[in-house]
């Protein structure tokens, strides 16, 4: 159509023009207009678009390529690298998979190596307090500005050897410690909705106790005292090393289970130093009687009610006989795990080799989050304070 107007208004003007005059000047002008104003209607009717055609499709950009833009072209959002965080030694040489992080906490925030050749571009070192020997045997020094060192050690400070040079080497402490910059302890869970799913398992022993460790140098003589005064009027069932009967790993969690009541009694009393010892029997569902720190202290991380302080009575004669009693009152028993409605406690670990995997792994979790520069300073004055 836009073809037939355009032949028609060119035939008119070489008409008009072949009889030129004056007169006939002014009408051709006219006519030259006209056909330009046809001309445009026409265009805009042919191009316009229809009312019947679909609306253009909306084509969001990717986050991915959101993401890769900054990347690429900012210098303040570019995505951080993983720190890295180097293990000096391997503590006591029990090594694990570094993907063990993943598998039992879920932390896949940092890259753990051992590899020493790393040194330098590693964002934190782990060291071991007893595998230090003197300091010819820490990281190189001085270490890189950016890089920070971290103080891994779990024993309480009975168990500590004081070695010279280390009170101001430090950034950061990883310990059992509360107030430790990365404190390493199993926690209780809570929840919204109460579990009503518990069950207490059943029982046919009434006192048990898992003991590796007799010697006296390590602080254990105050609840090896307590114990042969408490077992004369109560019968305890021993196991472990200590007592030349071993329980096999895929036996602790059900052996503990079966038992009323767990003996959990730390080797040396020091505030915080509350170990896996309580965690076992929680996670277990037995009720632990624990000797340690002050009940107050205890009842920083597990509620009051979930366990029996020896301290509570005034000689181990009045703790058996309260043991007996609970033995025979069921209801009063079941008090102790009115707790288990709204917290809910984790099974830790409990293979040899695995004994360090906790506290590394909340370190990896720790650095990931917290990149600010610390520095640790009178190391033993706090630690033995």
């Amino acid at each position: 159509m836009g073809h037939q107007i355009a032949d028609l208004i060119s035939s008119l003007i070489r008409s008009k023009m072949s009889n030129t005059n004056g007169p006939s000047l002014l009408r051709l002008g006219v006519i030259v207009t006209l056909a330009g104003v046809i001309s445009l209607g026409v265009v805009f009717f042919w191009f316009s678009p229809s009312n019947k055609c679909p609306p253009p499709v909306f084509r969001p950009v990717q986050y991915s390529q959101i993401s890769s833009a900054k990347t690429n072209n900012s210098l303040t959002d570019k995505a951080e690298e993983k720190p890295v965080l180097l293990l000096w030694v391997w503590p006591e040489n029990y090594r694990f998979d570094f993907s063990d992080c993943k598998t039992f906490y879920n932390i896949d925030s940092c890259q753990l190596t051992d590899d020493r050749a790393l040194y330098n571009s590693a964002d934190n070192v782990i060291v071991y307090h007893r595998a230090i020997t003197d300091l010819s045997n820490l990281p190189p020094s001085p270490r890189p500005p950016f890089q920070r060192w971290i103080w891994l050690h779990l024993e309480s400070p009975t168990n500590t050897k004081r070695i010279p040079g280390l009170e101001n080497l430090f950034n950061l402490t990883l310990s059992y410690r509360q107030d430790a910059d990365i404190p390493v302890r199993m926690r209780l869970i809570t929840r919204k909705k109460p579990n009503e799913d518990f069950v207490i398992p059943k029982k046919d022993k009434l006192v048990c106790w898992i003991v590796s460790n007799k010697d006296p140098s390590t602080g254990v003589d105050t609840r090896n005292v307590f114990y042969r005064e408490f077992s004369k009027y109560i019968q305890v069932t021993l196991f472990g090393k200590a007592f030349s009967r071993f329980l096999g790993y895929d036996d602790y969690y059900p052996t503990m289970a079966s038992c009323k009541f767990y003996l959990a009694f730390e080797n040396s009393i020091h505030k915080d130093y509350i170990t896996e010892k309580l965690n076992g029997p929680l996670a277990a569902g037995t009720v632990p009687v624990v000797l340690g720190p002050l009940r107050r202290n205890y009842e920083s991380f597990v509620p009051a009610e979930s366990f029996i302080h020896v301290d509570d009575f005034p000689d181990p004669k009045s703790l058996a006989e309260y043991l007996l009693q609970l033995d025979k009152d069921e209801d009063a028993y079941r008090k102790y795990f009115n707790w288990r409605k709204h917290l809910t406690p984790s099974p830790h670990l409990i293979l040899q080799r695995q004994e360090f995997i906790l506290a590394i792994c909340t370190a990896c979790d720790y650095i990931a989050r917290r990149r600010e520069y610390k520095e640790a300073h009178d190391l033993y004055d706090w630690y033995f304070s």
